[in-house]
């Protein structure tokens, strides 16, 4: 069965990208470090936090064009135990969890490469413009947390990160009649 780009990147609980090619020019654009774990071991076996390299310029999207998608502050896979759904946060580089959701965290860093050596890198979430999408995505976080522990706010049983859940879910499930 084919699948279009569409249905590939909406189920994000199925697909995962690994890579993005340039068709016209043949070249790498991005490339993701990890693709998710327990697809690959068949259980929860750590975290699958991913690093990803973009390229930008010249014949990729500018470096200013790469930040807006971050704004939209999109409901991801993650949060306490894996379990839940949240806004993704644009964080500026070494920020700690916050103890107020754990929710989903992505820092980016730029570096130019000339001749073959890479700059310092810039934080690209540590400008001002970026405090206002991290209240956005508290605010998102916190109707979330509104639902409570069912529907749209938790994961699917079979996406459950870690398998303790699952299990105590079970032996719950023989409490009840």
């Amino acid at each position: 069965m084919g699948y279009d780009i569409a249905t590939l990147l909406r189920d994000s609980h199925r697909f995962a990208i690994e890579s993005i090619w340039s068709r016209r020019h043949g070249e790498i654009a991005a490339v993701v470090s990890t693709t998710r774990l327990r697809n690959i071991a068949g259980r929860y076996v750590g975290k699958d936090d991913p690093v990803a390299l973009i390229r930008t310029q010249k014949i990729f999207p500018a470096t200013e064009e790469f930040g807006p998608p971050f704004a939209l502050a999109p409901f991801v896979a993650g949060d306490t135990r894996g379990s839940h759904h949240m806004p993704l946060m644009p964080v500026r580089a070494n920020t700690q969890a916050s103890s107020f959701f754990c929710v989903p965290m992505v820092c980016a860093l730029a570096f130019s490469l000339k001749e073959g050596k890479l700059s310092e890198p810039v934080d690209l979430f540590a400008d001002p413009v970026w405090d206002a999408v991290r209240a956005k995505v508290v605010e998102k976080a916190q109707e979330m947390r509104r639902q409570g522990f069912y529907g749209p706010a938790m994961l699917p049983m079979e996406e459950l990160e870690y398998t303790g859940i699952a299990e105590r879910l079970k032996e719950l499930a023989r409490e009840f009649t």
